[in-house]
This record gives structure tokens, C-alpha cells and sequence, in this order.
């Protein structure tokens, strides 16, 4: 599978910064390292993954001795490689979906704002079920194609290595669906069983807190272990997403889930909300 679209595009920014500090062209680098011109272009514009063995070569060429760097950019080559679960899915997936899951996997944290809805990592087949039927406007494949890959996609929780979630979810997305308690009962019981697991934290944003910046609407916030500056920022809307990739403008982003989170319910108080919402409805 080819590496994904964001990844392509961080990678071949990275590498055409360090052909522009050494001050060479595509034509000089082609012939120092016995790769073509329009390779290297490609790889660049982020036309074309890349190959592991090409980065290297280009990483030799530029001189990039700091190891750290150098293993951030052959680890998102190689991830972009390896053959997921995903592929079974490859015609039901969109671009936007593609890159996502195969960020997810990559991803050591994820941290997410939600407004509306539990966040899809934490659904249980009927309530996805639910919100896919209501707002997949561009369906790829069937409702029950997209059901299945959005409970594979929860495999993440609970890999030998899993990813560090910590979701903030509204007080509204739990309390809609009241008046369907065999939805919402085993959702809420599904949260409640996941806030116990260690890479979890779980916290609600009442309806009466003070304005925050989570009041423009729902994000998530993936890192990677390699380097901060390759982390990205997904915003999810009905028609259209955008990837925030600029580590600038990803920054921003980290800051403002801090002070999300700081209007929120504490994770005891969050887990009590539920369990009361829970019982209200059972």
C-alpha cells in the first residue's frame, strides 16, 4: 500500500528543505545518488511514495547525521509500506479514511475533541451504525461496510503497544438517543469499561462551561513517537476535512486542547456523569 497522502506530503517537504540548504538542484542530486531527476520531483510534490533505500540515499547525500531525525523520516517510509488490516476494505475506503487509519496505526496519542457524537474509536456497532445511516452522505461500499471498518479501527485500544487516548466528549452527545436505551445503554457501558483501561482518560464537557476553543468544532490531535514536528491535526466535517500538518499551526492546536480540557469535567466526575446517565435511561 502506498504511504499515505499526508505523510507524502510532510515527507517530501522535509526532503526538499534539505536539498534547498544544500543549495543543489533535483538535476545535482539525480546524478550524485543514481536517482532520477523526476523521481526525486516526484517524492518531493508527493506525487509518488517513497522507497525506504531512496530516503536513505537522500538522507546520506544531504548529510543529515542527527539520528533522531533521520529515524522519523525511514519510520514513516516504512510505515507507509506495511500491508494493514485496511486493505481488505480498499474499495469502501475513501483518500480522507485511508489517511486516517493508517495515521491512527502509526499514532502514539491521540487526543480528541467531540461535540457531538462519541468519537468513533469508542462506538459500538449499533451506534455507529446510527450516525453512519444519518450523516454518510458519500458513502463508499455499504452502511455495514463502513460498521466493520470502524470497529477494526478500535483495535488500536488494545494492541500490545496501544495508543495513549484522551478524549474529551460533550455532555450532549450523551444525553442524545435518550429514547433509545438499547443504543445508549450499552454505549454508555462500552465508555465506562474503556475509561478503566491505563491508555485512557475520559473527561465530559458540561453544557454550562465558559466558552473554549472547542466551541469551533471537533479535532483530533494524533502524535508519533519519533518527532513532535510530524504530529497532525485532523478536523472532520460533513462534506469536507482538513489535515493540519504545519507544526506551527499543530502547536496552536496542543495548546488549545490543554485549555479544553481544563473546562472540563475531572476524569472522576466524567465517569460518574455517564454512570448517571446511564442508569436514567436503563
Amino acid at each position: 500500500m502506498a504511504i499515505s497522502t499526508v505523510r507524502r506530503r510532510q515527507l517530501g517537504g522535509e526532503l526538499r528543505k534539505l536539498r534547498e540548504l544544500m543549495k543543489v538542484s533535483a538535476d545535482t542530486v539525480a546524478e550524485a545518488t543514481g536517482l532520477s531527476q523526476p523521481k526525486i520531483n516526484r517524492i518531493e510534490n508527493a506525487r509518488s511514495a517513497a522507497k525506504v533505500e531512496d530516503v536513505i540515499t537522500l538522507l546520506d547525500f544531504y548529510e543529515v547525521t542527527d539520528e533522531k531525525f533521520r529515524a522519523g523520516l525511514i519510520a514513516i517510509t516504512k510505515d507507509g509500506s506495511k500491508r494493514g488490516w485496511w486493505l481488505s476494505y480498499r474499495d469502501v475506503i475513501s483518500a480522507t479514511a485511508y489517511d486516517l487509519i493508517q495515521l491512527e496505526t502509526e499514532a502514539s496519542t491521540f487526543k480528541t475533541y467531540e461535540p457531538s457524537f462519541i468519537p468513533g474509536l469508542f462506538q459500538t456497532a449499533d451506534y455507529a451504525r446510527i450516525v453512519i445511516e444519518r450523516l454518510g452522505t458519500r458513502l463508499h461500499g455499504t452502511v455495514e461496510d463502513q460498521v466493520q471498518v470502524r470497529m477494526a479501527r478500535q483495535s488500536i485500544l488494545t494492541r500490545p503497544n496501544p495508543v495513549q487516548v484522551w478524549a474529551v466528549i460533550h455532555e450532549s452527545a450523551l444525553l442524545s438517543n435518550a429514547t433509545r436505551p438499547d443504543i445508549m445503554v450499552p454505549q454508555l457501558d462500552k465508555l465506562l469499561t474503556l475509561s478503566r483501561y491505563d491508555n485512557i482518560n475520559l473527561q465530559v464537557m458540561p453544557v454550562g462551561a465558559a466558552f473554549h476553543p472547542g466551541h469551533a468544532g471537533p479535532l483530533a490531535l494524533l502524535g508519533f513517537p519519533h518527532r513532535q514536528d510530524l504530529d497532525v491535526v485532523f478536523l472532520e466535517g460533513l462534506l469536507s476535512s482538513l489535515w493540519v500538518e504545519e507544526p506551527d499551526d499543530v502547536e496552536l492546536y496542543r495548546t488549545k486542547f490543554v485549555e479544553i480540557t481544563a473546562e472540563a469535567m475531572s476524569r472522576d466526575d466524567s465517569l460518574a456523569f455517564i454512570t448517571e446517565q446511564r442508569d436514567k435511561i436503563k
